[in-house]
């Protein structure tokens, strides 16, 4: 599968392929359905070619009865070898699609198709089949990266060494053909057997039917093609913008392998835009997304059926999970911030929309870190109280740096955030009165308030949540239009206020408040009536 198998796949390519074999396993036993797995040249079916083509067809129970596959010569460059470890020597003299498609039809006629990410192979499958002037009929198939949502519901991830991992089948081989055709025919006999367990899927059950009404032609009705017309497409979707900016240190970055799909989904991604996501993720490792990437992921929105709002709602929902992860340590560096608004530009939201995604995270971090938080004791004699998100600076200490280094590590833990330089900002400068500097100076100029060690424990140990912003204009998300051009369009949302303030007035008023994802019609309900209710008079 070429470039989505570092997506869907994992690991590496060891060893090479057999070449147009077909192997016999369990002879005198029916087909029940062709596991197919391809090698790509690319992510584009209309540009890209198969390289390799793996079928493994398995009985009623899942167990294999014979596997085929093959190579063919792409008639152009191999691409990524690195990826799939296919030579231009190694398919010089392998034989052409057109040329062996003949022999691929009475293979699969009459079986459904099952794959992982199945519509990938599929639409690769079927562009080639076009290439060789055959008039394609429709392909039942089932997809078991689609399915281990119901057999394998508690993921992360869902490539196919996610997925055979959590089923206990074998991976061998991973990025050649018939290595991951046989390990995905693993995981649907996995799914096949454990109907007594869980209840059946209705798409795996239903699909062997469809497939016995399926007539594939005789042969191709014309000449094979030099390349695919262009076919007009459902819908217009916005194409992906190619970023030019890398930021210096991708510390970020290195972390879109270590997000959790769920996040994204959380964050309002379309649950159908998951394999775009994945496959986002993969082009976004270096920073930018290159012409030929994009120009793929276009291809994808079209492969997988993808409108102009599944596309800004799944490249938005992205980029909070990474304004989510910039925060992790409750402040958000220049690099991070840098690294943001480049992946914003690849993926045309506007960079005016990371400092309210930014605001919108921190919100939900202040909210998860005061979520149970005590009250104050009935006779606290400390006057205001810490709050999460505060922030206080350290002066002074001298010959107690350990006292000090204990009271900024429990105080960046509890989510206060602890500066070098005192502002208007500042909650609180922390002094044993050692030393009279700067800060010092800076503190008293300000009217900052200045407190010793020993209260600012007592201040730490009894930590408030943090306090309700006021309400804020709505968070605008962007919109790509057909002529390349970004538009704005309001959030939909009851309320004037952004997801983060809402959460952080939940708080604050005793509402129960998930600190991730959508947010409750109640709740917000709640907080505009809270808006807009005048103030009470005293």
């Amino acid at each position: 599968m070429s470039w989505l198998n570092r997506l869907f796949f994992g690991g590496d390519k060891t060893t090479s392929m057999a070449r147009a074999t077909t192997t016999p396993v369990s002879a005198g036993t029916p087909p029940y359905f062709a596991i197919i797995d391809v090698e790509t040249t690319g992510l584009s079916p209309k540009k890209d070619r198969v390289l390799e083509l793996a079928v493994v067809r398995v009985d009623q129970s899942g167990h294999v009865v014979d596997e085929w596959s093959t190579r063919f010569n792409p008639e152009g460059p191999v691409g990524a070898s690195h990826i799939h470890g296919i030579t231009q020597a190694d398919v010089a003299h392998a034989p052409l699609f057109r040329d062996v498609a003949p022999s691929i039809v009475p293979y699969i006629a009459g079986l459904p198709i099952a794959a992982h990410n199945a519509r990938f192979d599929l639409a690769f499958l079927r562009a080639e089949f076009r290439r060789a002037g055959w008039d394609v009929p429709w392909l039942p198939a089932y997809c078991t990266l689609d399915g281990s949502h119901h057999y394998l519901p508690n993921l992360d991830r869902r490539r196919l060494v996610d997925c055979c991992w959590s089923a206990r089948v074998p991976l061998h081989d991973a990025h050649s053909a018939l290595g991951d055709a046989r390990a995905t025919a693993g995981l649907l006999r996995h799914y096949l057997q454990s109907q007594d367990r869980v209840r059946p899927h209705p798409a795996l059950m239903s699909v062997p039917h469809e497939a016995r009404s399926v007539v594939w032609p005789a042969g191709p009705a014309r000449p094979p093609l030099a390349f695919l017309p262009k076919e007009p497409t459902a819908h217009a979707s916005g194409r992906v913008r190619i970023a030019t900016a890398r930021p210096t240190r991708p510390a970020l970055i290195a972390q879109l392998t270590e997000l959790s799909l769920a996040e994204v989904i959380d964050e309002g991604a379309p649950a159908g835009s998951l394999t775009y996501v994945e496959t986002l993720l993969d082009a976004l490792e270096d920073g930018v997304i290159s012409n030929q990437e994009a120009t793929a992921l276009q291809d994808l929105v079209e492969v997988y059926d993808l409108d102009e709002t599944d596309v800004t709602a799944a490249h938005t929902a992205l980029l909070q999970t990474l304004a989510h992860k910039a925060l992790d340590d409750g402040h958000v560096s220049g690099d991070e911030r840098a690294q943001l608004e480049a992946i914003a530009s690849s993926l045309r939201l506007p960079a005016d929309l990371v400092p309210s995604l930014i605001t919108e995270a921190d919100a939900a971090r202040k909210a998860r870190l005061s979520a149970k938080l005590g009250a104050l004791p009935i006779d606290w004699p400390h006057g205001d109280p810490l709050r999460v998100g505060d922030r206080v600076v350290f002066t002074g200490f001298v010959e107690h740096e350990r006292q000090r280094t204990r009271l900024e590590q429990r105080s960046q833990e509890l989510g206060v955030r602890v500066l070098g330089t005192v502002s208007g900002l500042t909650a609180m400068l922390v002094t044993d009165g050692s030393f009279a500097g700067g800060k010092l100076e800076r503190a008293q100029a300000l009217g900052t308030r200045i407190v010793d060690p020993e209260t600012y424990a007592v201040l730490v140990k009894h930590l408030q949540p943090a306090t309700a912003a006021a309400p804020a204009s709505r968070r605008v998300v962007p919109t790509a239009t057909t002529t390349g051009v970004a538009i704005s369009t309001s959030r939909p949302t009851a309320t004037t206020a952004s997801p983060g303030e809402i959460r952080a007035w939940g708080i604050a008023n005793g509402y129960p408040v998930g600190v991730r994802g959508r947010l409750s019609t109640d709740l917000m309900e709640a907080h505009e009536k809270a808006r807009l209710s005048p103030p009470a008079q005293t």
